[in-house]
C-alpha cells in the first residue's frame, strides 16, 4: 500500500474524539460537514441554515439503522489534496537524510551522538541533496546540483472526437521526453509537422538571437552596402566595392567616365570640330591675305594670337572627353585656362590700345606709349604669363594624376553605384583655372564700355564690346548650371558638357563677331579690301573730339 493510501486510510478514521491533539482539526470538521461546533447566545446557531455538529452521522439523524460516529469521506464529500504526495516525499527525504547522516557520523551509536548534537544545518542539507529513493507515487525522489527536484510533466493534446473535444495524455517528460506518437492527431494532415522555433535564414541574412531564448532568432537582411560575413554578422563592403546580388560577398564597383560615344559628348565634340574648322579657315584666309588692308588694319600680330587662343578653347573639349591619366590631367590644367587667357589678353590689349589712343587724342597730338605691334605682343604675353606661371607652380606643388571617386555616385541602391574616373581637380580648382581669364574678361568689358563712343570707322571697339557683352552672358549662365548640378547623379556628364559648350560658345562669339565679317569681305567683296586715305594722329584726334561732344551718349 502506498504512502498516500495509508495516509488517507488513517485520516478518514479520525474524529473529534480521537484527534484532539490537532488544533486545526475542529475547523476542518466544521468545513467538511457544514456544521458548527459552537452556538451563539441562548444556545441558538448564528446561522439558522447551519446545523450543529452532533457527532452522529446523517443516517442516524434520519432514523436509519446505521450506527456510529460521523466518518470523513463516508458522511461528507472528502477528497484528498493532490499535493499530499509531495508533503509525504518531503518528510521521507528528511528522514532518509537524517538516517544517512546518522550512519556516517554516528556508526553503531543509538540516538544522537555528539557529532549530531546539535545537528549542523549545512551538513544536513548536503545529505538531503544526496538522497535517492522511490516516493509515494512510485517515482524517484532526488535533487540536482542546484537543489531542485527533477521535473515531471504529463503531456496532453487537445483532440476532437465525434464532435466533442478533450485533452488526452500522449506522453510525459521525466529527465527525457517520452512521447506516444501514435496517439497524436494533427489538424488537416496525418503527417508529423515540423517543430522549429525559427526557420533557417536565407542567403544575405544574419541571425539576430532572441534574448533569453538561445534556440530562437530573427532573420535580419544585410541591406544597403552590407554583406553577410557569417551567420551572425553583417559588415559593410570596403570603398570601391558593392555587395553581390544576394549580399553574401563583395564585388568591384563599376567605373565610368565620359567617353567618346556618350550622348553627353556628341554636342561638345560637334561644336569643337566645327569651331576648329572655322578657326582654321579664318587663320588660313588671314595668312593668305596677310598684306591686305583689312588684315593689316585688324592688327595681324594680335589677331594671330587671338585665333590661337580660340583654337585652344575648342581643343580643350577633346581633353575633357579623353580618358583621365597623368598626361591628360596635366594638359587639362595647362590648357583649360590658357586658351581663354590668351584670347582675353589679346582683346584686352587691343581694347586698351584703342581707348588710350582716343583718350590721348582729346588732350594732345602726341601718341600714347606702348601702341606699337611689338609693345602689344609684350603686353599680351605678359598678361598670359600670369596664367602659365600659376599653372606650372600648381603642377610642381601637386603633380597631376587620375582618381576614382566612389562617393560621387554612391546611390542608396548598390546596383546603381558607380565609381567615377576623373582628374584630381575639384569643382573649385577647375573654376580657379578659369578665374584669371574671367578677371581679364571683366576688365576687357569695362574698357569696351569706355571706348563705346569711338567712331566705328576708326577701330574695332564696338565689335569687341558686343563680343564681351555676349561672352559675359554665356559665362553668367554657365556658373549656376555648373554648381547647381553638384549633387546630381549625372554630375560628371552635365558639368563637363556645360563647361565645354560654354567655352565653345564664347570662342564662337569672338570668332563670329570679330573675324567672320572680315573674312566675308576678303573672299566675297575684295573690292572693299583696299587702302583708305591715311589720317595723321592729329587729324584723327580732331575728328573724334567733335564727334564725342555732339553725341555724348556714345
Amino acid at each position: 500500500m502506498s504512502g498516500e493510501s495509508q495516509k488517507e486510510g488513517y485520516f478518514t478514521t479520525r474524529s473529534l474524539e480521537n484527534n484532539r491533539r490537532n488544533i486545526w482539526f475542529a475547523e476542518f470538521w466544521e468545513d467538511n460537514f457544514n456544521c458548527k461546533l459552537t452556538t451563539g447566545f441562548g444556545g441558538q446557531s448564528e446561522d439558522p441554515a447551519t446545523r450543529k455538529c452532533t457527532g452522529k452521522g446523517k443516517a442516524q439523524e434520519r432514523g436509519s439503522h446505521r450506527t456510529g460516529e460521523e466518518r470523513i469521506g463516508r458522511d461528507s464529500a472528502y477528497k484528498q489534496e493532490g499535493k499530499v504526495q509531495f508533503v509525504i516525499d518531503a518528510v521521507y527525504a528528511i528522514a532518509h537524510a537524517l538516517h544517512s547522516m546518522h550512519q556516517a557520523l554516528c556508526p553503531g551509536y543509538i540516538g544522537l551522538c555528539p557529532a549530531m548534537s546539535p545537528t549542523d544545518g549545512r551538513t544536513l542539507l548536503q545529505y538531503i541533496r544526496a538522497v535517492h529513493f522511490n516516493g509515494s507515487a512510485g517515482t524517484p525522489v532526488m535533487f540536482n546540483e542546484n537543489g531542485d527536484a527533477p521535473g515531471r510533466y504529463d503531456i496532453f493534446q487537445y483532440q476532437v472526437t465525434n464532435g466533442s473535444g478533450g485533452y488526452r495524455a500522449v506522453g510525459q517528460w521525466t529527465e527525457s521526453l517520452k512521447l506516444n506518437v501514435e496517439e497524436l492527431e494533427w489538424s488537416g494532415s496525418p503527417l508529423l509537422p515540423t517543430s522549429l522555433c525559427s526557420l533557417p535564414c536565407g542567403p544575405g541574412e544574419r541571425k539576430k538571437m532572441v534574448k533569453g531564448v538561445p534556440c530562437c532568432w530573427h532573420c535580419e537582411p544585410c541591406d544597403g552596402y552590407r554583406y553577410q560575413v557569417d551567420e551572425f554578422t553583417c559588415e559593410a563592403c570596403p570603398l570601391g566595392a558593392r555587395p553581390t546580388l544576394n549580399h553574401t560577398g563583395c564585388r568591384p564597383t563599376p567605373v565610368i567616365r565620359l567617353d567618346w560615344a556618350s550622348p553627353w559628348a556628341i554636342l561638345p565634340l560637334l561644336l569643337a570640330v566645327a569651331g576648329i574648322a572655322a578657326t582654321a579657315s579664318v587663320l588660313a584666309t588671314f595668312i593668305r591675305h596677310h598684306n591686305t588692308p583689312i588684315v593689316r588694319a585688324s592688327g595681324r600680330e594680335l589677331s594671330y594670337i587671338l585665333l590661337t587662343g580660340i583654337f585652344l578653347i575648342y581643343a580643350i573639349t577633346f581633353l575633357m572627353v579623353a580618358e583621365p591619366g597623368p598626361t591628360i590631367c596635366a594638359a587639362r590644367r595647362l590648357l583649360l585656362g590658357l586658351g581663354t587667357a590668351l584670347s582675353y589678353s589679346a582683346l584686352l590689349t587691343k581694347t586698351n590700345r584703342i581707348y588710350r589712343i582716343f583718350e590721348r587724342g582729346k588732350r594732345s597730338v602726341t601718341p600714347p606709349p606702348f601702341i606699337s605691334p611689338t609693345s602689344q605682343l609684350v603686353i599680351t604675353f605678359s598678361l598670359t604669363s600670369v596664367q602659365v606661371i600659376g599653372v606650372v607652380a600648381w603642377l610642381g606643388f601637386q603633380p597631376p594624376h587620375s582618381v576614382i571617386d566612389y562617393e560621387e555616385q554612391r546611390t542608396p541602391d548598390p546596383e546603381q553605384a558607380r565609381g567615377v574616373l576623373k582628374c584630381d581637380m575639384s569643382d573649385l580648382s577647375l573654376i580657379g583655372c578659369l578665374g584669371y581669364s574671367l578677371v581679364l574678361m571683366v576688365t576687357c568689358t569695362i574698357y569696351a564700355i569706355k571706348a563705346r563712343g569711338v567712331p566705328e570707322t576708326f577701330n574695332e571697339a564696338k565689335p569687341i564690346g558686343f563680343t564681351m557683352y555676349t561672352t559675359c552672358i554665356v559665362w553668367l549662365a554657365f556658373v549656376p548650371i555648373f554648381f547647381g548640378t553638384a549633387q546630381s547623379a549625372e554630375k560628371i556628364y552635365i558639368q563637363t558638357t556645360t563647361l565645354t559648350v560654354s567655352m565653345s560658345l564664347s570662342a564662337s562669339v569672338s570668332l563670329g563677331m570679330l573675324y567672320v565679317p572680315k573674312v566675308y569681305i576678303i573672299i566675297f567683296h575684295p573690292e572693299q579690301n583696299v587702302q583708305k586715305r591715311k589720317r595723321s594722329f592729329k587729324a584723327t584726334s580732331t575728328l573724334v573730339a567733335p564727334s564725342e561732344e555732339g553725341n555724348p551718349a556714345n
